[in-house]
């Protein structure tokens, strides 16, 4: 293990069904057998005030709300769980393994809604205080293939996010891949489309590997 321990915050982004949450399960056994305090935290959610704004922003219900609202809704969960979790868990010296952080706004809401990234970044860096994660793992698949790993979330199960069309998704997709390609250094990006097996395999060597040292 590498002692420097460089990377405390690592985010794992991309479109629903593309596999985050098993390279997370990964990562946070690895670094449970390496000794390595760390935590695991999801968005919308992660406090019991982000859970609550969850349930709101993912209810299909909430069909009526307008971007604005879904823009300061993800925000304010954000806002709750940063200050509240994951700089007090850096500052302890654990990891932070989150499901989601500013990319996905920049994503789904910036490209997939249309609004000014500029006036997204601002809005972020006042929730966030600038915090960004140290590594940003991008699983990219196609949107027809993310969609058809979602077992048991066709029809009524599916959130109000989840439920919208295609077209949205791909621009959601492009977007990430728009990010990434603007911060290189930052962004890990790994074919979601391989099994899930050789995704984990690269996962590890590309950054298992190289980040940590083994």
């Amino acid at each position: 293990m590498n002692d420097s321990r460089k990377t405390k915050f690592v985010s794992f982004e991309g479109i629903d069904g593309c596999g985050k949450s098993t390279l997370m399960d990964r990562l946070a056994g690895w670094l449970t057998e390496a000794g390595v305090p760390n935590i695991r935290v999801r968005e919308p959610g992660g406090t019991a005030i982000g859970e609550k704004i969850r349930d709101i922003l993912l209810d299909p219900a909430s069909s009526e709300m307008i971007g604005r609202a879904e823009v300061l809704l993800y925000s304010a969960s954000r806002a709750q769980l940063t200050w509240q979790v994951i700089v007090p868990a850096m500052e302890k010296g654990a990891w932070v393994l989150a499901d989601r952080f500013v990319d996905a706004t920049f994503a789904y809401q910036g490209f997939g809604r249309g609004f000014d990234l500029e006036h997204l970044g601002m809005i972020q860096r006042w929730a966030t205080g600038g915090l960004m994660p140290d590594k940003t793992v991008l699983l990219d698949c196609d949107v027809d293939l993310a969609t058809s790993r979602l077992s048991g979330r066709d029809g009524l199960d599916r959130d109000r996010i989840e439920r919208e069309e295609g077209a949205f998704h791909r621009k959601v997709r492009d977007g990430y891949l728009a990010l990434a390609g603007k911060e290189p250094a930052r962004f890990l990006v790994l074919d979601a489309s391989k099994p899930l097996e050789e995704v984990v395999e690269d996962f590890r060597k590309r950054f298992w590997l190289v980040e940590i040292g083994g």
